[in-house]
């Protein structure tokens, strides 16, 4: 006798097609059988050790989190309901072009402290990894929903080259190529950038594109997060068309949007760009999150000169007044690289986290008001957290266009990312709504995409940019990675005040066949494990 057998679900299978109503019966981690409510009509009905009655509940494949910084949270917090609760049964790391492998102990010191403020320091974790492969490997000892890894750009940078502005030599490019391979081998799906993050933000497309030549041969996707969301955005994703189109590599827009004034209302722009090389051949897929704000470090924000050589030669720029002075003028005035070429507004930017305690009061206030509250200015404000909490100071940016967010989402080639930064005293609440967001009230309030269309988008087309044969679909012989939800009450509990509350209408979640949400609440199952990228 099988394991399960879900009875009477209202099953969206990932396609785009209608739904229908079906018994599903899994058995081995796998979907064996689905037994449609017709074909069952005056036949005994399939049975199991286990019946779960899933009247009224639509079962989808679990959902695709294609943009997640979850590397050391899947590792520190086994619990990890902010995915788990939301249906996410595989999420996407390495992002953004900084995570911790390959490193050696230099680089691994360096970047710890760069992006302390997406991970945290990972002080409470034994990282005795230094390839892809070992990460891999740790992932497998059991983790709470799946996971896939991009290879780095920014860190291969650092480990080849450094943290310097400069272009790299011929070796050091070889050395680059080697590690992308070695990583792809390894298992790595692709290769992510964070190109107005240093170091990664220092290549020149000629270099780029010579590790998306390397990707493309294994089979991955390149995965930028681009030269700019703000000024110059339109013409940031064309040079990302362009670059990989030269080198026949599938690309993947991270957080595809548009933000500051400056885009306003020009998200048809950009699908127009996009439709015009997808209809010449070109193999593109984007993600978003549904929300208007973003979310980043207060150091992402600096120019790029002020932020070469790393993290210590940054807090040493910070703490020298003619250097600041020249900082805050790029920010203010020019508008710094690291803030999309927009000068800064500081009534948008919201502090959602620190790392010393004694600069907790910031969090929850804009660095405006912060500052208004010490009779300072914002550069003021915002120098001292960046030198006190050494870089590690988190925020949201409030500079998004909501008929933006809902243009991109209906693309044809749009797949859901949460984007989501678990660490700070207030994160953004897309780390633990995003897909419950997109069910609720982008699907059954709003009516922007049909249920059937948003499956579709969080599940099967991220799995085929992923090239996984056997997931994104209620198909038999998947896997059995599936959520069932009610889509009368699906919603996000997580709120911008509240950004940890947990969602509603999702009392099912299950990862190779085990539940690890049960009747809405989290299990003790880690049934998680490294995906690799399957061998072309």
């Amino acid at each position: 006798m099988e394991d399960l057998v879900i009875r009477d679900a209202d099953v969206v299978d990932g396609s785009g097609a209608d739904s229908y109503r079906a018994d599903v019966v899994v058995d081995g981690g796998r979907i064996v059988s689905i037994v449609k409510e017709a074909a069952a009509a005056g036949c005994q009905r399939p049975r199991a050790r286990r019946e779960l009655d899933a009247e009224g509940l639509v079962l989808a494949p679990g959902f695709i989190d294609m943009h997640a910084h979850s590397d050391l949270a899947l590792l520190r917090d086994p619990d990890h309901s902010a995915k788990a609760a939301q249906g996410v049964t595989l999420e996407v790391v390495g992002q953004d072009g900084l995570s911790y492998a390959p490193v050696d102990d230099r680089t691994l010191e360096e970047v710890r402290q760069a992006i302390t403020g997406w991970n945290g320091y990972g002080d409470d974790l034994d990282m005795d990894w230094r390839t892809v492969g070992e990460y891999l490997d740790r992932l497998d000892r059991g983790i709470a929903v799946n996971a896939a890894y991009l290879v780095p750009q920014g860190t291969v940078r650092a480990l080849a080259v450094g943290w310097e502005d400069r272009p790299a030599t011929p070796a050091e490019l070889d050395r680059m190529r080697h590690l992308v391979a070695q990583g792809l081998e390894q298992g790595a799906v692709g290769l992510s950038s964070g190109l107005t993050y240093t170091p990664g933000m220092y290549a020149a497309d000629a270099e780029l594109s010579a590790l998306c030549r390397v990707v493309a041969e294994y089979g991955g996707y390149y995965c930028p997060h681009h030269r700019s969301y703000g000024a110059g955005a339109l013409e940031a994703y064309a040079e990302m068309v362009a670059l990989t189109r030269e080198a026949g590599c599938p690309l993947h827009l991270a957080h595809a949007t548009l933000n500051f004034g400056v885009n306003e209302g020009r998200a048809p722009e950009l699908l127009a760009l996009l439709d015009d090389a997808l209809d010449s051949g070109a193999d593109i897929t984007l993600d978003t999150y549904p929300y208007t704000p973003g979310s980043t470090t207060l150091a992402a924000l600096l120019p790029s000169w002020a932020s070469e050589g790393g993290p210590e030669r940054v807090l040493a720029r910070l703490g020298d007044p003619a250097t600041a002075a020249r900082i805050r003028h790029d920010l203010e005035v020019t508008g710094a690289d690291g803030c999309h070429g927009v000068p800064v507004e500081w009534e948008t930017i919201e502090i959602s986290g620190v790392t010393a305690p004694a600069l907790a009061d910031h969090v929850g206030r804009t660095v405006g008001e912060s500052a208004d509250l010490r009779g300072e200015s914002p550069w003021a404000t915002a120098r001292r957290l960046l030198v006190e909490d050494r870089l590690g100071t988190t925020i949201l940016q409030h500079v998004g266009h909501e008929e933006n967010v809902r243009t991109i989402m209906r693309h044809r080639t749009h797949t859901g990312g949460s984007d989501g930064i678990l660490r700070g005293a207030k994160p953004h609440p897309r780390a633990y709504g995003t897909f419950p967001r997109y069910l609720g009230h982008y699907v059954r309030e709003l009516g922007v995409l049909t249920l059937e269309e948003c499956v579709a988008h969080l599940t099967a087309r991220p799995a085929a940019r992923l090239r996984l044969p056997d997931r994104g679909l209620v198909r038999e012989g998947y896997r059995a990675d599936l959520v069932l939800f009610d889509p009368r009450t699906v919603s996000p509990g997580a709120t911008f005040a509240e950004p940890r509350t947990l969602p509603t209408g999702i009392p099912y979640v299950l990862v190779d066949g085990r539940f690890v949400i049960e009747d809405g609440r989290r299990t003790d199952v880690l049934a998680g494990r490294a995906v690799r990228r399957t061998p072309v």
